[in-house]
């Protein structure tokens, strides 16, 4: 399986000047190649392929006075930045052409150097790891690292990037083999919600920090300022910093958060279920900045990789499912409730039900029906189909999986006869 592995690195004065051309030229490729195509396409012709692009807007590109500038950076840089407008054509396709899982995916469009995030991505023949802890960036130099952990294995590839706060990260894609963890005798049924971030099967709760609810004091002033400065001065691009910096501190917090509760999860249960929540409808309502600040998604998909790369069961619950309707103790449904009802009593077997915990017992239970039922085509509590698909990769596609539709990751075994890349 493939891993990714973040570092903070710090460049000095040239070397930033080095990254900020490369990320020029490698955006220049892009938008290039891409207004060719575009064009192309306007004007009825047929699709240009990545070989003649490749020969015209680098190569070719590299002899003309507008773009002698080409190459000051590595050529490894260009042709990668074409091998991404190829990978994101294919996915626009893919997913018009229903071979593509989640919501629809648009067209590539233009890059811009004002975007929040530059990148440059480079393969192995452009960048390598010194014995002094520096790492050796073709054209760039020896970039120094903070090295948090060490790297499992010899990377193949490498993307820089430079934030919106200026802060630049190395990212180093691993091949990795799974750390099996000793078996557990434990599941774990998992209910998110927003007063607490979550509850589990067997009681315990997980509060919400509420990140950005507590940084919403010092981001209001920052924002009220950056307002107030002249747009195109230099005091507004200071101003811009210094909020996406505070920005950026409320975004590792929470990724800090949600990495330290998906890994006590998983060790502590041989299995996950979880509710496959629409967080792209709830994003839409009254509650979006509560949901997001929750960070549902991000937190699942860091269930769901680690489940694979550590040997657990991990499976979604469809979200149609109704966990906070039915009686965990007896079965009986007893229909929709609002939301301001936390405490309720079933009508069947008169158990007193905490909303949260009834939940998440309901979908430890449905997930165990999942498990159990293989591939086969069931019927879950509402008569729809559900039908396990295949284990998407950790970074995959972006999105959520059909509704009707369940998700289960593992290691494969005789039960599953998963193939995990």
């Amino acid at each position: 399986m493939q891993l990714r592995y973040n570092y903070r690195t710090y460049p000095d004065a040239s070397q930033c000047r080095s990254l900020a051309r490369a990320f020029g030229c490698a955006r220049v490729v892009w938008n290039d190649c891409l207004r060719d195509r575009r064009e192309a396409h306007a004007a009825g012709l047929p699709y240009v392929k990545s070989a003649e692009l490749s020969r015209l807007r680098i190569t070719q590109a590299k002899r003309t006075e507008e773009r002698a500038w080409l190459a000051d950076v590595s050529a490894v840089v260009l042709q990668q930045s074409l091998r991404d407008l190829d990978a994101a054509y294919k996915n626009f396709f893919d997913s018009i052409k229903g071979k593509r899982r989640g919501r629809k995916v648009g067209p590539p469009r233009y890059k811009s150097k004002k975007d929040a995030q530059q990148s440059i991505r480079l393969n192995t023949n452009a960048f390598s790891l010194s014995g002094d802890g520096t790492v050796y960036v073709a054209k760039v130099g020896n970039l120094k690292v903070k090295w948090s952990r060490l790297l499992p294995a010899a990377p193949t590839s490498l993307t820089v990037t430079k934030d919106s706060s200026g802060r630049y990260f190395l990212s180093f894609v691993v091949d990795t083999q799974p750390e099996i963890l000793p078996q557990a005798d434990t599941e774990a049924g998992i209910d998110l919600g927003l007063s607490a971030f979550a509850v589990l099967s067997d009681g315990r709760k997980i509060g919400s920090p509420r990140f950005l609810r507590r940084a919403e004091k010092k981001l209001k002033r920052l924002q009220r300022g950056l307002s107030r400065k002249v747009k195109g001065s230099k005091n507004r691009a200071k101003a811009r910093i210094k909020a996406a910096r505070q920005h950026a501190k409320v975004a590792d917090r929470r990724r800090d958060f949600h990495h330290k509760a998906s890994t006590q999860i998983i060790r502590d249960n041989q299995a996950v279920y979880v509710e496959d929540l629409a967080v792209a409808g709830l994003g839409r309502t009254r509650l979006a900045k509560s949901v997001h600040d929750a960070g549902w998604s991000a937190f699942v998909g860091m269930l769901e990789y680690k489940a694979v790369k550590q040997g657990r069961t991990f499976a979604k619950v469809d979200r149609a499912f109704p966990s906070s309707q039915i009686c965990s103790a007896c079965g009986f449904r007893d229909g929709p409730k609002p939301l301001h009802i936390r405490r309720w009593t079933c009508g069947g077997c008169g158990t007193v039900h905490e909303r949260d915990h009834n939940a998440a017992r309901n979908v430890l239970f449905e997930g165990r029906r999942i498990v159990a039922a293989g591939r086969a085509e069931t019927q879950n509590a509402c008569g729809a189909p559900v039908r396990r698909a295949h284990v998407p990769a950790q970074r995959g596609e972006a999105g959520s999986p059909r509704k009707g539709r369940t998700t289960q990751a593992g290691i494969p075994g005789p039960q599953t006869r998963e193939h995990v890349k």
